[in-house]
Order: C-alpha cells, then sequence, then structure tokens
C-alpha cells in the first residue's frame, strides 16, 4: 500500500513538472451579456405573490469567466435573477456545451439574488415568465462563448476586507411570550425576520454574520485588469423593478475603477466586474443592535460605500501568473419536508378553491407549496468546488445561513475561500438543523425553503470532501484561538472548561481536558459574537486580538452536565448576556442551576437575573431550596456582557459581578444542601421554568473555593 502511495505522489510530481516544462499558463476571458427581456410586461419574483412589470430601472446582465490553464477549462457565469432553477442551469450548460469547449460539470450558474429580476424560476406565488426563460437559456449561453472568445494570458490575485458596515443579521429570535403563528395556524415563530424590528419584541440575533468581502483578480501578464469576481453576504438592498439591485450598481462603479486603473485592459476589450452573492439566508443591512452605523442611505449610497472598500481591497492585490486549476462537482439527493395526511387534505382543499387562480394570502400561498411539495417528494443538488491556484470556491444551490458560509470557509484546506450561494440551482433555505426548533419563515416547509432538515450538514459535509479533493489537502481544524483571559483561565487549572464556540451541537467541548461531558438541548444556537470581542483591552480577550470570540445562544434550551467530581466546594465562573426586557417577566432567566432533573429540591441551588417580582428587576438572584429568592445590588444592563462567579464555600454560597470584591448575594446554606445533586444546568433551570434567554460563554469550573 505504501508503495502505491508514493507512486501516486511521483506521477503527480511529474505531471506538475510536466505542465511547467512545456509552458502552460492561465489564460483568463470575460464577457458581459445583457438579458433584459425583450418582451414586457415580465413576471418579477422574490415576494409572497405574484406580480408583473413593464418598466426597466436598469438593465440585468449575465456577467461571465471562462478559465483555462492547459489542462482544465472552467466557465463561471453570475446572472442578475433572484434564483436560477436547476433544470435551467442544467439546460444552459448542456447549450454551452455545444458551442464551447467547456464541459457541463465544468460550468458554474448562479444568480446575485436581486428581488427586482424577471422571473426564472416559481417561488410561493409567482410562477417562472414562460417566455424569459428560453430567452436567458439562450444568453447564458451567450455569456461563456462570448468570454471564451477573449480567452488571453493573465495572472490571478485574491484580496479581502471586512465591511460590518455593510451586513448584519435580520433573523432574530422572539420572546417566549411573544411566539407568533404560522401560516398552517400554529404558533411556531420563535424566530423570524426583522423581528427585532421592534425591540421589545426579541432577544438576539438567531446566528452570526459574515462581513468580508472577497475578492478574485485576474489581468493581463503586463498588468491591465481583465476581470474581478467580488463575492459579498448582504441580501439584497431593494429597488423598483426591473433592477439588478446594488450588485449591478456595485459591478457598474467597480468597472469604472477597473478602467481607470492602468488604462483598462487595452484595446476594445473592457474590464469585466462580478459581484456573487455571498451566505445571505440570514442576512440584510440593518444592524438591529445598533453597534454600528449600517447604511440606511439610499440604494446608490450604499453601493458607493461597499464600492469605496472594495477599490482599496483591489488596490492592495498581489498577483500570480502560474496558478493551475481543478473543479469537480457532485450531485447529491435530498429528500423534501412533504405534508402530513392532515396538512395535505388542508392543502388540497384550498388551492381547489383557488379553480386555478394564483394565491394571494399566506394560507393560499402554503397551501400550494404543501401540493407541490407532496408531489415532488425528493430532488438532486447541484455542488461545486474550484481551485484556482491557492484560491477556492465551494458553492451551495440555496439561500444558505451566514454560520454555513463561515463553516465551510473556515474549514476549507485554503484559506483564501469564497462561497457562492444560489449556485446551479435555487433550492431554497437550509437553515442548520437547530434552527428548525425556531420556526419561521426560513423553515416553513415550500419550495423556497423545503429540504429536509438535515441537509444543511450533508451539504456541508459534501462540500468539505469535495475541497479537498480539488485543494489535495485535509480540511482545517476548528480551533478557536486561546487569548490572555483564556490562557489565564486555563493557567488556574479548572476541572471543566467549555468554550461554548462550537458551530453545530450536540456536545460541548471541554478544552480543559479534552472530553465532551456537556451537551446542548435543542433551543440552543450557535457560533454568535461572545464577551470581549471588541475591548480595546488585550487582556481581557478570550481569543488574539483577529478573531472574534465566539458563544451559544440559549433560547429555551440548556447545557447540561453531569459532574460526579464536584461534593463539596467548588466555583463556577461565566460570561452571561441578557435578551429579555428586564420587567418581561417575574424572573428575567435562570442561567445556573444544581439540582435534580425536571424538578425542585431542598438541597437546588439556582443563580439568575430578577424580572418584575419585588421591585427590582435585571439584579442578580440567588434560591437555594425551598428558601425565600435572595436580590442583589447591581442593575444588569440588556444587551451587555458581565462575567459572573458563583462561589460555594463551606456552608456558604456567594455570587460575584464583574471581578467584584464583595458579593451581590451570599447567602448560608441549609443542612438539606450538604448531599447536592450531580446533575448541573448552565442556560436554565432544573425545572425548566423561566429559562435563560440570552447568551452564555466561558463557562469554568473549579473543583475549590478559590476565586
Amino acid at each position: 500500500m505504501r508503495h502505491a502511495v508514493w507512486l501516486i505522489v511521483a506521477v503527480f510530481s511529474s505531471q506538475v513538472c510536466c505542465r511547467t516544462s512545456i509552458g502552460f499558463e492561465l489564460q483568463v476571458g470575460a464577457a458581459i451579456v445583457d438579458v433584459t427581456p425583450n418582451q414586457l410586461p415580465v413576471l418579477v419574483n422574490g415576494g409572497m405573490t405574484s406580480r408583473s412589470v413593464d418598466q426597466v430601472k436598469t438593465h440585468v446582465n449575465a456577467r461571465a469567466l471562462v478559465l483555462d490553464d492547459g489542462q482544465e477549462r472552467i466557465g463561471i457565469v453570475v446572472v442578475d435573477s433572484c434564483m436560477v432553477p436547476k433544470h435551467l442551469a442544467d439546460e444552459a450548460k448542456q447549450l454551452i456545451e455545444t458551442r464551447t469547449s467547456l464541459r457541463a460539470d465544468r460550468i458554474l450558474i448562479s444568480a446575485t439574488h436581486t428581488h427586482t429580476a424577471p422571473s426564472s424560476m416559481g417561488a410561493l406565488g409567482t410562477d417562472a415568465d414562460p417566455n424569459y426563460v428560453p430567452f436567458l437559456r439562450q444568453k447564458l449561453a451567450e455569456a461563456m462563448v462570448a468570454a471564451e472568445a477573449n480567452l488571453r494570458p493573465a495572472q490571478v490575485g485574491w484580496g479581502s476586507a471586512m465591511a460590518p458596515e455593510f451586513t448584519a443579521l435580520r433573523r432574530w429570535v422572539r420572546r417566549p411570550d411573544r411566539v407568533a403563528l404560522d401560516p398552517f395556524g400554529n404558533p411556531t415563530v420563535r424566530a423570524n425576520m426583522h423581528a427585532a424590528s421592534n425591540p421589545d419584541d426579541a432577544i438576539g440575533p438567531s446566528g452570526p454574520e459574515d462581513p468580508q468581502l472577497s475578492m478574485i483578480a485576474f489581468q493581463t501578464l503586463d498588468g491591465k485588469p481583465l476581470a474581478v469576481l467580488s463575492n459579498f453576504s448582504m441580501h439584497y438592498f431593494g429597488d423598483s423593478a426591473i433592477s439588478a439591485d446594488y450588485f449591478g450598481l456595485f459591478c457598474d462603479g467597480l468597472q469604472a475603477h477597473l478602467s481607470e486603473s492602468e488604462a483598462g485592459s487595452g484595446g476594445d476589450l473592457q474590464p469585466v466586474a462580478i459581484m456573487s452573492h455571498g451566505c445571505s439566508g440570514d442576512i440584510w443591512r440593518r444592524d438591529y443592535m445598533q453597534r454600528r452605523a449600517v447604511a440606511e442611505g439610499t440604494i446608490d449610497e450604499y453601493a458607493q460605500g461597499l464600492l469605496g472598500v472594495a477599490t482599496k481591497v483591489y488596490d492592495s492585490i498581489e498577483y500570480q501568473s502560474d496558478a493551475t486549476l481543478s473543479m469537480l462537482e457532485t450531485r447529491l439527493k435530498l429528500r423534501y419536508r412533504t405534508p402530513d395526511a392532515q396538512r395535505l387534505e388542508w392543502a388540497q382543499r384550498i388551492v381547489q378553491e383557488l379553480d386555478g387562480e394564483l394565491p394571494k394570502t399566506q394560507p393560499e400561498i402554503y397551501a400550494r407549496e404543501q401540493v407541490f411539495l407532496h408531489e415532488m417528494q425528493e430532488t438532486e443538488v447541484v455542488l461545486q468546488a474550484i481551485r484556482i491556484g491557492d484560491i477556492a470556491i465551494a458553492t451551495t444551490p440555496n439561500e444558505t445561513y451566514a454560520l454555513t458560509g463561515l463553516k465551510l470557509k473556515r474549514q476549507s484546506p485554503l484559506e483564501r475561500t469564497m462561497i457562492i450561494e444560489l449556485a446551479n440551482g435555487g433550492d431554497g433555505y437550509i437553515p442548520p438543523p437547530e434552527q428548525h426548533v425556531l420556526g419561521g419563515y426560513n423553515t416553513w416547509a415550500a419550495r423556497s425553503a423545503g429540504l429536509e432538515e438535515t441537509a444543511e450538514p450533508k451539504i456541508v459535509a459534501a462540500d468539505l470532501r469535495l475541497l479537498e479533493q480539488v485543494c489535495r489537502r485535509p480540511r482545517r481544524s476548528l480551533t478557536q484561538s486561546r487569548g490572555p483571559a483564556t490562557q489565564a483561565l486555563l493557567a488556574a487549572k479548572p476541572l471543566h472548561y467549555w468554550r461554548l464556540d462550537e458551530m453545530s451541537g450536540p456536545a460541548a467541548v471541554d478544552c480543559a481536558n479534552g472530553q465532551s461531558n456537556a451537551f446542548y438541548e435543542a433551543g440552543v444556537i450557535f457560533f454568535l459574537e461572545g464577551p470581549e470581542s471588541l475591548t480595546p483591552r488585550n487582556k481581557d480577550r478570550f481569543t488574539q486580538a483577529d478573531e472574534v470570540n465566539r458563544c451559544a445562544h440559549f433560547a429555551g434550551g440548556r447545557l447540561a452536565a453531569q459532574l460526579t467530581q464536584l461534593d463539596q466546594d467548588y466555583h463556577v465562573s461565566l460570561s452571561v448576556w441578557n435578551g429579555m426586557p428586564i420587567d418581561a417577566r417575574p424572573v428575567t432567566g435562570w442561567f445556573f442551576s444544581r439540582d435534580q432533573p425536571y424538578s425542585l429540591t431542598d438541597s437546588g441551588v439556582h443563580v439568575g437575573l430578577s424580572g418584575s417580582d419585588g421591585g427590582l428587576p435585571g439584579r442578580i438572584i440567588v434560591q437555594v431550596g425551598s428558601e425565600p429568592v435572595r436580590i442583589g445590588t447591581t442593575a444588569i444592563e440588556r444587551w451587555s456582557w458581565h462575567r459572573v462567579a458563583i462561589v460555594k464555600s463551606s456552608d456558604r454560597l456567594s455570587v460575584y459581578l464583574d471581578g467584584g470584591t464583595e458579593p451581590e448575594v451570599s447567602v448560608m446554606l441549609p443542612d438539606t444542601v450538604a448531599t447536592p445533586s450531580h446533575h448541573f444546568y448552565f442556560g436554565g433551570r432544573s425545572d425548566n421554568d423561566s429559562n435563560w434567554q440570552g447568551c452564555l460563554d466561558e463557562i469554568a469550573v473549579f473543583d475549590h473555593a478559590a476565586r
């Protein structure tokens, strides 16, 4: 077996040498083809109900790239469309294959996701425009033919920057007492888009954002711009149809910058700028946390602001001329979440009453969608990975959450990795599995969000396998860096230390001993921004200065652990962030509990935050057995991080806040606590009453009372 491995390595090495010796070089061609419909009015999708328009505000385009290194030829086209269905993408690829030297499985077709473009795919209340679909198919082929005709020797470079002021989380978790109804009449909506437009309704964002603006730039060997493929995660700005939205304005502005740079590419060939859609399923431009001023002006001002970041990135890019290419594709079968018999009967009755008319209300729209899902049952999604030198691209055919994009970027074998969503299909939202528990529009079963609950991890796994193959190296490990505060905690030798930096459940990794003896329940979401991520004081940071610290968001679920080694003195330190208005319920929330499961006993110890009971909301509270609740003195501001230390020493329990030397609460323990439970809960009480609605992080447990 060892001889076989060395033979493969030797053959690959000889191929690389052979390619270099006979002078293979990277060639790049780019082109833009106008795909504005020639027949108006035209259907436009992106909304709940059907609409048609007969005006064109801005033209919509297909922007294409062809790459060739002498052995591999790859085509990429990004079109101004809300979504392009897989059957249309496949038909266009077959047509391209007959007109070019490109193979169908070496072509990537993706949509920008403008909500003001002609409809090429049926979704919710809108059908595909029957006249536009064949027109678009031809134009996609024309774009690739034109790009191939423009092939010329080139070099490639990568650039990126963070642009947090231009993107933010739009999906927020609702308060447990403000759960909304879904289209089927059930109270299932714990999270939804723009839930925080009324901050009193919501507790916090449902996931992380990804503010990275990345670019793959191509220029001639003498330094003249040829093309730039950009990528950013912001859903869309919103414009009047027909329009390419901010994607088109960004491309036009960047092309102007390229033309000015080094006098363009020379001759009559103009450089091409392309903006592909990053992972934006739960992303928009408004920052409901108001931590920063996300652009609230006009669409032109937004595009110009993002261009300001992009041009600085572009002007700093360095290039290489010896990049080789690799591309692979796989097709993955996935099931739809089809209706049960009761829901199907309800849906069929409503559709029958429509009598061929398009649906107008949410129940009508989702009834029709249930019939579609029942008829389809399953589908096949297309996934791809591309390597361009030391740069990687992975695709998803979905409206993908930012967390999913971060999973792929952070585990990709290559640090320089771009994720393009809505590529080679429009298979709807793929929430990570834990998001389905919270419900909301992104999870309601329809063609726009109908794949099985495990679709997201299956797609991530398949993409990572493709990336490993095209990059010829293993994926990177998910390890959060250790800042000064983390190192100090570890130096104190905790019995357990959970950093809560996981991207998924159910296990929380104990970085004190490498075990996984704590487990997340349903109702916990992952990888949000944690404490001390933005502090200027380096000694307080849990991560290195260039990395965001991550935490878990508790929305009804808990972290449960059995800690059999803790019998006598101990102390627990953890960071807490409350999302509830502090006077919204009698107890704002319990974040620590030690007691028997599903019950309150005389030996139980519970720590949380006071609510409307007692007239002193937002303060540390302690409950011991059947003793009265004790309330602390300091009011804690909502949506702010605080460090709490819970110290059990002999017959006393004391709780300290933010490193203070005097306890917020100190309680004498009754004799009943002498034989405590080994069951520990973080993010809720043992009986699940008034569980924590907010974030926790950096939980350290010590088997002694010293702080």
